[in-house]
């Protein structure tokens, strides 16, 4: 066509070389407005041919060479989809900016650039997240941190309308079973992970009281944000393990924090004296119950002993009183010997003779003996006169 020479110009106001495209407007004085002319396209065409045939080597080329440039381009556009996977990634492949597939660690290829991309996540690494407060590096001491406290995030209203400084942290990581779900389904994780954590917090402390929070119930609190901050995650499809919840302290604030110290010194106290009142308790008290118990026991032993003996004595009378009513005299006899044996067994006794006359009786003085086995002389008492003496009686045997 005749369009296609660059040699001259071109244009439908050009007679000797009319151009499909036409001719733009002519700057100039002559009617219509002014302004600056639009590119002329078929120059910028010829210039863009002119600067290539210097470039080739023989000040020209083909349709082959034209071919092989742009098989070369070709080839080197399709060679940047190649992409590499480290163990501890999982890549994310995307067409059109749609998910198309997940893939593991080696050498993959995907579409390239502007038709597909490759998200690289690391699924393995674990992450946290500081609430309460941040960490920044000392410029003047390194290898040192300084913390800076975010009251607006420590500060919590417990169960009992008291303030709580709560700082914690939270240790996630990516679910490497869903990293689309981390890639796609949330803006910005992190932020999210941090606003999920903090709510959920709150909420636990709000349901507790400060001096449980403070003391008891401060170990229960961690798996319980733990699992819960989980459950809104998992609602939400954000892709990603809560691993740990970690409370790093709890305090009252730093207004009251002399006076809460001294309220946990007192109730420090009370529990000790308590645990040392119930010691004592517990020394004592089966103590008295072991006395009790002894005293028990012997009151029974002393019962049944006064009862065996009582029920003896009445069967012994009621043998005696059974030999009585067969032998009444021989059983009297009896009774009086046994009763003299009994009462005389234990007290000096004389033996006089009668038959020796007035004057000095010599008598036998039996048990006085010393220890040496030698009889103590005792002196004899005077006879009493003849007409005084009584008349004695005989021992009865």
């Amino acid at each position: 066509m005749a369009w296609n020479n660059q040699s001259g110009g071109g244009g439908p106001w050009r007679p000797n070389n009319p151009s499909p495209w036409g001719q733009g407007p002519q700057s100039g004085g002559g009617g219509g407005g002014g302004g600056p002319n639009p590119p002329d396209l078929e120059e910028l065409l010829r210039r863009s041919q002119d600067r290539l045939k210097s470039v080739m080597p023989g000040g020209g080329f083909g349709g082959g060479g034209l071919a092989a440039i742009v098989g070369i381009v070709a080839l080197g556009w399709f060679a940047t989809g190649i992409y590499t996977v480290q163990p501890n990634e999982a890549g994310i492949e995307t067409m059109f900016g749609r998910f198309t597939e997940r893939t593991a660690p080696g050498l993959n290829y995907n579409w390239p650039y502007p038709i597909g991309s490759v998200a690289k996540l690391r699924v393995t690494d674990r992450n946290s997240i500081d609430i309460g407060f941040r960490t920044r590096e000392d410029p003047r001491r390194p290898q040192s941190q300084t913390q800076i406290d975010v009251n607006e995030e420590s500060l919590m209203l417990t169960g009992d309308e008291n303030i709580a400084d709560v700082k914690f942290r939270v240790i996630w990581q990516i679910d490497p079973t869903r990293p689309e779900d981390f890639a796609f389904n949330v803006r910005d994780p992190r932020e999210t992970i941090k606003a999920v954590s903090e709510s959920v917090m709150r909420e636990i402390v709000g349901r507790t009281q400060i001096q449980r929070i403070l003391t008891a119930e401060r170990k229960l609190i961690e798996p319980a944000a733990q699992e819960a901050t989980q459950r809104v995650l998992t609602e939400y499809k954000a892709g990603v393990i809560v691993l740990a919840v970690q409370l790093l302290s709890v305090d009252p604030p730093d207004q009251v924090i002399a006076s809460f110290r001294d309220v946990t010194a007192a109730q420090q106290d009370m529990e000790r004296m308590r645990n040392e009142a119930e010691a004592y308790a517990n020394r004592v008290v089966p103590e008295a119950r072991g006395a009790a118990a002894r005293i028990l026991q012997e009151a029974e032993a002393y019962r049944e002993q006064t009862v065996a003996e009582a029920r003896g004595q009445a069967s012994r009378f009621t043998q005696v009183y059974d030999q009585y009513r067969n032998a009444p005299e021989v059983t009297r006899e009896r009774i009086y010997l046994e009763t003299m044996e009994r009462v005389l067994s234990g007290v000096n006794k004389v033996i006089i003779d009668q038959s020796a006359g007035n004057g000095v009786v010599p008598f036998l003085p039996l048990g006085q003996m010393d220890g040496q086995g030698q009889q103590q002389q005792v002196r004899p008492a005077p006879m009493p006169a003849p007409q005084q003496q009584p008349q004695q009686q005989g021992v009865r045997r």
